[in-house]
């Protein structure tokens, strides 16, 4: 028989016939929020389950918000629906939400990775009826190579080329601290400089224990104490006026979109390098294959492949289209 007390929607998944929705993007008496990202966790909602990193993500965009902290792997409960927490591997705080009713059991993924990620717990696979993912590279061409090894790149380049620094964009929330993490496990241990968009959430990420190294100010750094050095800054500022204050910058970017060369070419990268805070092909079908779901939901991405990679293996899917969600910015 089919669940029918979770319902897709315009505003977000609808649980129990309007007791709550996870990721709506209107506002709701009762949200369950899955990460921080701005096309999941949107402002004016009257209250908001989601981990407690989250929640200081969104107090940190948005200002004040009516939070109900659940840390992983606790359960509460919303009328007669359980509601439980999992890792999401994406971004700090990200989560999957379990949601339990008389014996059936739906996973929102929300958006998630299964690479290895220094600032955040790693996903846990976890048993459903129904699965609802995301499938922002939900085609066989995208698989992302090892992390280490395009970060690998950074480091020769400085070394090929000191007097010159290495300019990343990466997007603010999750990529940017990734980034630096594992720099710092490639033994870079100079400072790093941000673009001042940076700063307030590589802080808090360090207030969560995220460890970044020495960071400092990109803004009103002379030139030549850059030479050599690695600066971070948002992708759209990789053209802007701010560059001209760099030492002839490298410029790179932290995409999984950038293993396809025509987006290499699209923004003129010097040094693209592919990592993404999303599943790639093989992530997405060993993860059906893991959860064994009867059923497979998904919310936005190149849902037609992912969907028929299901038809093959004889398990019912269906696209959910999903107003409001872009994976653009920060994959």
């Amino acid at each position: 028989m089919p669940i029918d007390w979770i319902r897709p929607g315009a505003g977000g998944i609808e649980v129990a016939g309007g007791a709550a929705f996870v990721d709506p993007s209107l506002p709701r008496p009762l949200a369950i929020v899955t990460h921080g990202h701005a096309d999941h966790a949107r402002s004016g909602h009257g209250r908001v389950i989601a981990t407690h990193e989250t929640l200081a993500i969104m107090e940190a965009r948005y200002g004040p918000t009516a939070g109900w902290a659940v840390a992983y792997g606790e359960t509460v409960e919303i009328g007669d629906v359980r509601v439980t927490l999992y890792p999401a591997g994406h971004v700090l705080g990200s989560a999957q939400v379990l949601l339990e009713r008389g014996g059936e059991r739906v996973i929102v993924t929300g958006d998630f990775k299964r690479a290895a990620d220094p600032t955040c717990p790693p996903f846990v696979p976890v048993a459903c009826d129904v699965l609802i993912t995301e499938a922002t590279f939900g085609l066989p061409v995208f698989r992302h190579p090892p992390a280490a090894g395009e970060v690998a790149k950074v480091m020769e380049r400085l070394a090929e080329a000191p007097e010159r620094s290495v300019l990343i964009g990466a997007y603010a929330l999750g990529k940017a601290q990734r980034v630096i993490c594992h720099l710092r496990e490639a033994g870079y241990d100079r400072p790093v400089y941000l673009h001042g968009a940076m700063e307030k959430l590589c802080a808090l990420y360090e207030a969560h224990g995220v460890k970044l190294g020495e960071l400092r100010s990109a803004t009103g750094a002379e030139a030549e104490e850059m030479a050599g050095h690695v600066v971070v800054a948002p992708p759209s500022a990789l053209r802007d006026r701010w560059t001209r204050r760099l030492p002839d910058p490298v410029l790179a970017m932290a995409s999984g979109w950038l293993q396809v060369r025509q987006r290499v070419r699209q923004n003129n990268i010097d040094l693209p390098l592919v990592i993404s805070d999303h599943a790639d092909w093989a992530e997405l079908t060993q993860t059906i294959r893991e959860v064994a779901p009867s059923e497979v939901w998904v919310t936005h991405g190149s849902e037609a492949g992912l969907l028929r990679w299901c038809e093959l293996n004889q398990i019912r899917a269906r696209a959910l289209h999903m107003l409001g969600r872009t994976d653009e910015g920060e994959a």
